[in-house]
């Protein structure tokens, strides 16, 4: 039985008891979400301010190659600028070196056995016959359509197809040997980055031109029986890459001028 006084009833004088009168789902609800939007509204303003200070003043979403491109460019010239500094002090040192020989008898000796090996090194310039080869990457896309469409690697000269030439060249008698008008030397390293030539510290974009001194009927030949230039060749035929052999009946083959110190070396067994 429930009374319907203004006095309360039993059921509500048992809930107090056990410690009062439970909210509403609905006023729950309400506190939270009161609750939550203020925290959503901090949230994002820390976002905003954030990329503000982070943007400073910029787009976060501008395309940043212009900037890499000009930074690629300062690094040149930095290695450019001492490049040229190490060839100053180089040649200043040779300066004193021959300025002792003329008083020391143990230099002059050593410096006459160095003399002596400087051609063989590649340490001064050379002329006469030769041949020269060009490699270039086809004008072709890896965009095209169709069943025999080619992708990027078909199309681009790789370190590989360097090498191979170079391989060749010196099994058929090369003398002296150059790859982008620079000389290479027995620690000379091929190495090719996306379709750019690295050499010494120099960058190159291809077409990349491989000039060597020697008999060029033999060094044609070698060209013609190496493995590795014919798959270049089946390239040129299938994706349009660039091959060109040149007989030079003079050309000059200009001197190391880089250093000559080793990192490393292993005796040969």
């Amino acid at each position: 039985m429930e009374y319907t006084t203004g006095a309360p009833s039993w059921r509500l004088v048992l809930r107090r008891a056990l410690g009062g009168l439970r909210p509403r789902r609905g006023a729950q609800r309400t506190r939270g979400w009161s609750v939550g939007v203020p925290l959503i509204a901090l949230a994002a303003g820390l976002l905003f301010t954030t990329s503000a200070r982070t943007a400073d003043g910029t787009q976060l979403r501008d395309d940043r190659r212009p900037q890499l491109a000009q930074l690629i460019a300062d690094k040149r010239v930095r290695l450019d600028a001492r490049e040229k500094t190490a060839a100053k002090l180089r040649a200043e040192v040779d300066q004193d070196t021959a300025r002792l020989a003329e008083v020391d008898s143990p230099v002059k000796q050593a410096r006459e056995r160095a003399d002596a090996l400087r051609a063989t090194a590649g340490f001064t310039a050379l002329h006469g016959p030769g041949i020269t080869v060009s490699l270039n990457d086809s004008p072709r896309r890896g965009t095209d359509l169709g069943p025999n469409a080619p992708d990027n690697d078909d199309l681009v000269v790789h370190q590989g197809d360097v090498q191979a030439v170079v391989n060749a060249l010196w099994a058929g008698g090369a003398e002296a040997m150059s790859i982008m008008d620079v000389r290479v030397i027995s620690t000379s390293a091929v190495r090719c980055v996306g379709n750019t030539l690295l050499l010494h510290g120099q960058v190159f974009s291809p077409p990349f031109k491989i000039t060597a001194i020697g008999e060029p009927t033999a060094m044609h030949r070698a060209l013609e029986s190496a493995e590795g230039v014919q798959q270049f060749r089946d390239a040129v035929a299938d994706f349009g890459l660039g091959y060109t052999e040149t007989v030079e009946g003079n050309v000059t083959v200009r001197a190391y001028d880089g250093s000559s110190d080793l990192r490393s070396a292993r005796v040969a067994e």
